[in-house]
């Protein structure tokens, strides 16, 4: 089992009584084929920009992830909106979540097929809705009705995955083990704001060849992400029917109360190989600002921000 993390400076309060932002965000855990490794850490980085110059001039935290998590769905190098996984009916369908630590409130949506920003749609979901979590034609329906235009489901597709799908009956090993073989690079964001509030987000394409509506753990708050100012935020990645067995992001959240964030990553990681056989990581960061990352698959794309502002975007091993 592969068990890793790297250990970011610490972010620290200010002398002004002001916390110091943070952020943290991923491009997924898998087998990353070493030809995407590059476009992989350059769209982490562009991500991890597009969130830091929120937070640096006094955004939020909300504002943050989603605006980082946005610019991953639009790059079709990872599994979230444009460049998605194709389901079983050649297809894309995607979920995303976002939450807020300081509230607990959140907002999700599941299989819609016609959203190239999930994440935005998930967030008027929280905040222009009675509601948790919207899918499919009421996602859909709930969009057009707050202005997000739809598109055609083949504005999704990029041809790296039609081919992939056109030749899948012709691969023996694809329904062996799809994991290792095909993209699951979910996509996530976690955030610190001056205020000392913190954020989560996660958008996802799911599983390659997926069955026509299988949901999985990305956008099930405790599962996928979750966000508590008391405690810390975090977003998952993997194997989601294995990462929802054990709720991981909430899993973290709670020992966070116990242990430093890189512990609580590890601790997770180690559980979820144990007790489910499945691969999957995650990013944490806690209420001081302090970083876990940790995962048991073969890589995991990632960029945080030092303290000094500086974008730190690799491909962890």
């Amino acid at each position: 089992m592969h068990l890793k993390g790297v250990s970011p400076p610490t972010m620290t309060s200010t002398n002004t009584g002001q916390t110091r932002p943070a952020l943290i965000v991923h491009g997924g855990a898998w087998q990353i084929p070493e030809e995407m490794h590059p476009d992989s850490i350059r769209g982490c980085r562009v991500s991890a920009r597009i969130g830091w110059d929120i937070l640096k001039t006094g955004g939020s935290a909300l504002d943050a992830v989603e605006a980082a998590v946005r610019n991953l769905e639009d790059d079709p190098t990872f599994d979230a909106g444009r460049g998605s996984v194709l389901n079983a009916a050649g297809e894309v369908e995607l979920d995303a979540i976002i939450m807020d630590g300081k509230t607990l409130n959140l907002g999700a949506v599941i299989a819609v097929k016609h959203v190239s920003n999930p994440i935005t749609l998930a967030r008027l979901v929280m905040t222009e809705s009675d509601h948790n979590i919207l899918v499919s034609e009421g996602a859909e329906a709930f969009a057009l009705n707050h202005d997000i235009s739809l598109c055609p489901n083949w504005d999704l597709i990029v041809e790296r995955e039609r081919e992939r799908w056109r030749s899948k009956d012709a691969d023996e090993d694809s329904s062996a083990d799809l994991f290792p073989q095909h993209p699951g690079g979910t996509v996530g964001a976690v955030a610190l704001d001056a205020e000392g509030h913190l954020a989560t987000a996660t958008s996802t394409g799911g599983t390659f060849n997926k069955h026509p509506g299988r949901v999985g753990d990305s956008p099930l708050v405790g599962s996928g992400a979750y966000a508590d100012d008391r405690a810390g935020a975090v977003s998952a990645t993997g194997e989601g029917e294995a990462l929802m067995k054990v709720v991981i992001s909430k899993l973290v959240c709670d020992s966070l109360k116990q242990m430093t964030a890189q512990e609580a990553a590890e601790t997770a990681i180690a559980l979820l190989s144990e007790r489910t056989g499945g691969q999957g990581g995650l990013i944490a960061l806690d209420n001081n600002g302090d970083v876990g990352i940790a995962h048991c698959t073969p890589y995991l794309a990632y960029a945080y921000v030092t303290s000094d502002g500086e974008i730190s975007a690799d491909i962890e091993v």
